[in-house]
């Protein structure tokens, strides 16, 4: 085919994949789903484009995971994740490590795989998906804690499953040993880390002092610095994904020019490298080699979703705890295990022992395809029920709208939604009640699908949401009194009530 068609075929897949992200939106599953149905089709059981390159699919896996992750990064909230870190940090390594010995351990009993295949298994299947986690946690009501945990842990734990499926697919994994590993996969991760924390920051501060000519540069910077981090920690022998990461997180949470336009680049680069991926995955594929892998792959899925991950999870808490950095409730914990959601990245994954020859490695690739497809139909849209059923939930927690607004860079302010769910105290609440600190106001209240500017004497009501605008030096204190009245009412404070998680 001409490079035209391709042109045109390419657009239309990407239009069509842009249609059906609203059927995603209101189904609650993960657009990668219908993504990979695009790829399946387009292959050789549809339309017979051919596509059996291994290799060709892992690097281009694993530069749009960076570009994801990249996304992630520059749209967290380090104020709301800081105080999960150092829980997701336990997860993404202790974590990890649990759930590849874990699973190594159940799969080698249960379908007799060698030890070597079970641990590769179990290394590819042992990091839960960005794509996927951010994608649920942007329209699930969660506390800031837990959210934070899922998403930070999501973020950090790719790079070190990444390492252990590299060194376990490479030629020298038979001689290497325990302490081989760990030693190596330690290296890999403080290089990565030092290259994120030194780039992230002398990016921000060249961008708040050189002034570009045109606003659509800063978005392409910003993206460009990450990809610099990226490379750098490569060619060093570190971990890419952590220092790719990282640096986001520094820039995204750091004062730039243009951020609500950066953050709105980096979601549409991110959207793209989604369709990409999803859709050559689908390619790579063959369906009719999926049959044989149905029956393993159902017995994987389920001992990972209801023994490995809980272990895991648990095992964390334990850990975090054993180290004082608190201890995670079981009604969390419980959540956290369901959470653990997997997609493009196993699939990726599995890409890297196939594109190096390992044997039985395809067979391992097709297992964790179906993994993939049956437990994200599974899991993702039971996750609301799940957040209710546990009472983890909080429909009240206010979150980020991102507004391109000059005025707001200049102040340095945050503009946030709050609805206001039915049973919250803040109910019957008229604004002048809800004493937030100076620097802080309610400027719109939309009731019944009609928006209004409030008065000081205006009540609030059950179904109203409220947009806020903050300074950053405020918008901690705002979120607490926020909480704190619609946990106890307006005279929250005389009860003790501090609106801490």
């Amino acid at each position: 085919m001409t490079l035209d068609i391709w042109l045109l075929l390419g657009a239309g897949i990407v239009i069509a994949a842009i249609a059906s992200v609203r059927l995603a939106h209101r189904t609650g599953l993960p657009s990668l789903l219908i993504f990979l149905g695009f790829g399946l089709l387009l292959g050789d059981s549809g339309f017979g484009i051919p596509f059996d390159n291994p290799y060709l699919a892992q690097e281009i896996g694993l530069t749009a995971l960076a570009v994801i992750l990249a996304e992630g990064g520059l749209t967290t909230n380090w104020s709301h994740v800081r105080r999960s870190v150092p829980m997701a940090v336990v997860l993404a390594t202790v974590g990890v490590a649990v759930s590849i010995v874990v699973l190594a351990l159940l799969v080698q009993g249960l379908l007799g795989l060698s030890t070597h295949m079970a641990l590769i298994l179990g290394a590819v299947l042992a990091s839960t998906d960005a794509a996927a986690v951010f994608s649920v946690l942007r329209r699930l009501p969660l506390p800031p804690r837990l959210a934070g945990v899922l998403e930070a842990e999501s973020g950090f734990n790719d790079a070190p499953t990444v390492i252990a499926v590299v060194l376990l697919s490479g030629a020298a994994h038979a001689s290497a040993t325990l302490g081989t590993f760990l030693l190596e996969t330690s290296i890999e991760l403080v290089i990565g880390g030092a290259v994120g924390l030194a780039i992230g920051p002398a990016g921000a501060y060249a961008l708040r002092r050189v002034a570009l000519p045109a606003s659509g540069l800063y978005p392409i910077a910003v993206l460009a610095l990450t990809f610099v981090s990226y490379g750098g920690a490569v060619l060093l022998h570190g971990s890419g994904f952590l220092a790719v990461y990282l640096t986001a997180l520094i820039l995204g949470n750091s004062r730039l020019p243009h951020r609500a336009a950066t953050r709105g680049f980096a979601e549409g680069a991110a959207w793209l490298a989604q369709i990409g991926l999803f859709v050559m995955l689908g390619l790579l594929a063959s369906p009719w080699e999926m049959p044989s892998a149905i029956v393993p792959g159902l017995i994987i899925g389920t001992v990972m979703v209801l023994l490995v991950r809980p272990v895991a999870v648990v095992a964390s808490s334990v850990v975090a705890w054993a180290m004082r950095l608190g201890w995670v409730s079981w009604r969390d914990q419980a959540f956290l295990s369901w959470a653990g959601l997997r997609g493009a990245v196993p699939i990726v994954l599995a890409t890297i022992p196939w594109a190096s020859g390992v044997e039985g490695s395809k067979e391992i690739f097709n297992e964790v395809f179906v993994v993939v497809i049956v437990f994200t139909l599974l899991q993702s849209p039971t996750l609301p029920f799940a957040a209710r059923l546990l009472r983890v939930a909080a429909p009240a927690e206010a979150h980020d709208l991102a507004v391109e607004s000059a005025p707001l860079e200049e102040l340095q302010a945050d503009l946030l939604q709050v609805r206001v769910p039915v049973g919250s105290r803040l109910h019957g609440v008229e604004i002048f009640e809800l004493r937030l600190p100076a620097g802080a106001a309610v400027t719109l209240i939309v009731r019944d699908g009609k928006s209004f500017v409030p008065a000081t004497t205006t009540r609030i009501r059950a179904d109203d949401q409220l947009l806020v605008v903050a300074t950053a030096a405020c918008r901690d204190e705002v979120e607490r009194r926020l909480r704190a009245v619609s946990r106890s009412g307006k005279l929250a404070g005389w009860y003790g009530e501090r609106g801490l998680e």
